[in-house]
């Protein structure tokens, strides 16, 4: 039976060609052969740039820009998708969009951090926007798997290098690798490559540990995620929300909510 996810990304999809297409082979190589990855990024012109380094690493505009995640994950519950994928590391708004929509909703960074603590594992993480660091380390407190997370640190390297890097990848993941032994030093089990560019770029590439240390593929992770919690939903085995965090309000109420804020998307 198929399966329909919505992907948002934190990036204008149509600003970065070469980005855009190493997504879709790469969610065609580790989706299964019915699922159906839809791919979204942010609204053209949203930034001043192609990418939102200078966005993103300043709280009050992920909360301002995590309005267009809502907006995504509502159109993706009226249009039929089975699940809806925050495909960023930031996650802006995991938690709210979580709570007033009826499907799975998936988060790009506690789905990388979930495969990275198998077999009780700890982890680290390396991130090219080096304020997303303390971001990341707070998600995943909030995800109840600080105690296995070692670290996360700056790559040393930034997006415009990893675009780059597609062309002529060598250099970059000889950099990545240098960056992730300091993490294996630190007692990390598994790396988890941070923003999403980079985790496709070492993907691509073949890159999948470290030293006999697993590179987590982040992407795929939240991939997989979202196929089994729509198998369970399908199942009837999902639970629903409860609570201040979990439960999901009267539709109708939600609906006159955006209205009055002129948030409803068309």
């Amino acid at each position: 039976m198929t399966m329909r996810i919505w992907h948002q990304s934190f990036t204008v999809l149509s600003d970065l060609a070469a980005y855009d297409e190493a997504l879709r082979d790469h969610f065609r190589r580790v989706a299964r052969p019915d699922t159906v990855i839809d791919m979204h990024g942010m609204r053209a012109g949203t930034y001043r740039t192609n990418y939102p380094g200078d966005d993103i690493k300043h709280v009050g505009f992920q909360f301002l820009h995590a309005i267009q995640f809502l907006q995504g994950a509502l159109l993706a519950e009226r249009q039929g998708y089975d699940a809806y994928a925050l495909s960023t590391l930031p996650e802006p708004g995991l938690r709210e969009i979580r709570a007033l929509v009826g499907i799975p909703v998936v988060g790009y960074g506690e789905s990388a951090a979930r495969a990275a603590v198998g077999d009780g594992r700890k982890f680290g993480a390396l991130v090219f926007i080096p304020e997303l660091a303390e971001l990341y380390c707070d998600n995943v407190r909030r995800h109840g798997l600080g105690c296995r997370l070692v670290g996360a640190c700056d790559v040393g390297f930034r997006f415009t290098d990893v675009l780059a890097g597609f062309d002529s990848p060598g250099p970059l993941i000889d950099r990545f690798r240098t960056a992730a032994r300091a993490l294996i030093a630190r007692g990390a089990e598994a790396i988890v490559p941070g923003e999403a560019p980079l985790n496709v770029l070492l993907a691509m590439n073949g890159v999948t540990q470290v030293d006999d240390v697993p590179v987590i593929d982040s992407l795929g992770a939240w991939v997989h995620a979202a196929e089994a919690m729509v198998d369970r939903r399908r199942a009837g085995d999902e639970p629903a929300g409860t609570g201040y965090f979990g439960a999901i309000p009267d539709p109708v109420r939600r609906d006159e909510i955006l209205d009055f804020y002129g948030l409803n998307p068309a």
